[in-house]
Parts: structure tokens; sequence; C-alpha cells
């Protein structure tokens, strides 16, 4: 006897329609900015505004994924893709990972090397462009601020346009500091800086992407916590065989075999499981001719 439950409780908001329109305008955009700043970058020959363009092509990416994923992850289940189509935005995540950490490599390379042989460079090119950069990224991060209050991606575009913003505001000071002071190697630190933050962020993402795609459980999940919680409804037995993994970044999936005679156990342990434990897909196997009487960790 067993039985397949599976319930939808999305507590992340979908992304809108406007919402996605939104989110293409904001991709176009950042990648306009992204080539005036590499263009700008090679003529002024300021590595830290070219720094500031892989840092931002890299969240454009991101942008881009979400939309991708948004796309994708709205086709229904097949018989061959029976889980559907959530990992898309993780496998998405896990490529715009590795492209943010090449770019800090390379950004960090270029950085390291301008310090030890600072080169003259445009300041008031800089400038201009870093302003009009600015102002974008602002814009951009009020748009997705709109929404980040209640959806996942959206407050991760915000986040990511911020950072943005201020490493804007950093290429400027290196570029104010040219004009006024004649500073040359400051645009190298700048440019380490930004190299730091790309690294920095695709180091402490991707773990999280790897457990995901290996099918682990979710670290704020405690499987004897699940075990025990289990084993206190009313006729159960014993639990064993359970298999706990990440579906996608917020569904969250259980398998396992139960030993009891109640009827009632499957709904009830599914009750439990989503209320207590926000796992909406389980997957429970009754065993109801099991000899042993002590629950299973």
């Amino acid at each position: 006897m067993s039985e397949h439950h599976h319930e939808i409780c999305d507590h992340h908001h979908e992304v809108s329609a406007k919402s996605v329109k939104l989110l293409i305008f904001s991709f176009a955009i950042n990648m306009l900015l992204s080539l005036a700043e590499i263009i700008g970058g090679i003529i002024a020959g300021s590595v830290a505004l070219i720094g500031d363009a892989l840092h931002n092509t890299s969240d454009a990416l991101s942008i881009l994924i979400a939309v991708i994923a948004y796309k994708i992850g709205h086709r229904k289940a097949s018989v061959k893709y029976t889980y559907g189509f959530k990992r898309a935005e993780i496998i998405g995540g896990f490529v715009n990972l590795i492209l943010l950490f090449i770019s800090g490599c390379y950004l960090l390379i270029e950085g390291i090397e301008r310090l030890i042989n600072p080169q003259t460079i445009d300041g008031m090119l800089i400038v201009i462009i870093s302003v009009l950069a600015l102002i974008i990224d602002t814009a951009t991060a009020k748009i997705s601020h709109h929404h980040a209050h209640h959806n996942t991606n959206m407050r991760m575009v915000f986040i990511h346009n911020l950072a943005d913003a201020l490493g804007s505001i950093g290429v400027i000071v290196s570029g104010l500091c040219v004009m006024w002071f004649g500073i040359y190697r400051l645009d190298g630190i700048i440019a380490l800086l930004i190299a730091a933050y790309m690294i920095f962020q695709a180091v402490v993402s991707f773990p999280k992407i790897v457990n995901i795609l290996m099918n682990a459980a979710p670290e704020y999940l405690n499987r004897d916590e699940i075990i025990k919680a289990v084993c206190a409804v009313k006729g159960v037995r014993n639990v064993h065989h359970i298999h706990l993994w990440s579906v996608s970044e917020h569904e969250v999936s259980l398998e396992c075999h139960v030993e009891t005679d109640n009827p009632d156990a499957i709904k009830k342990i599914s009750h439990l499981l989503a209320e207590k434990f926000d796992i909406h897909h389980s997957t429970i196997q009754i065993e109801s001719d099991h000899n042993c009487h002590d629950c299973e960790l």
C-alpha cells in the first residue's frame, strides 16, 4: 500500500508577466551598459572600468537566466522529464557561477598587473561612463526593487544591481583621483576589489547549487528530527529507507517506508511533513507486516 502525495504550495510568488517584461528590459540596458563600459575601458585604458563591465555582464546574465527559468519552468512535466523543468534555473545558475569565477580571476590578474605597472588612463572618460553606469544601475535596481520583497529572483536581481551601483561609484572615485591627483594605481585597486567580490560571490554560492544538483538534503532540514516526528504519529511503529533531496531551490521531496496498521497514517504524515517541515512532495510506502517495533534512525 502506498500513496504519492504531491501538493504545490508556493511560498515564493511567481514572477508575473509584467515582471518578466521588466527583467527583459533590465537585461537589455545592462548588456548595452556593459558594452559601453568595455569599449570605454579599452579606450581609456581602465581595467577597473572593464572589471565593472564584466561584473555587470554576469549580473545581466543572471537576469537572462531568471527569464529563461520562468519560461522553461512553466512547461509541463513530460514522460521523460517527470519532475518538470524546475532545475533549469539551477543549471543556468551553475553555468553563470563558473563564468563569474573565471571573469573574477581574469580581473584579479589584470588588477595585480596594473598595481605593478600602472598605466596612464583617461580619467574624464572613465567618470562620464561610470556616471552613466551608476544611473542605469540605480534605475534597474529600482525596477527590480518593486517586486523584490515577494520574489527570490527579483530580489537577487535587485541585490546584484545595487552592488553594481556601488561598483560604479568606486570607478568614479578612481577616475576623479586620476583627474585631480594623478593617482593611477587606484584603478588597479578598484579592479581588485571588484574581482574579490565576484570570486567571493561565486565561491559562496557554489556549494548550494552543487548540493541541489547532487540531490543532497537541504541544510535547514534535520533527518533525525523528521524521523522522530513521523514516529510520533499514532500507529507508526517504524520508519526507514528515508530519502530526502532538493528538487529545486525551493522544493524538497521525501520518500520513506513506514511500518503501521493505521489506514490514516499516510494522510497524517503528509500533513505533518507539509506543516512542520515545509515538505509538500512526499512518497510514503506503508509496510504492515514488519516485525520491528522500534523506530530506526
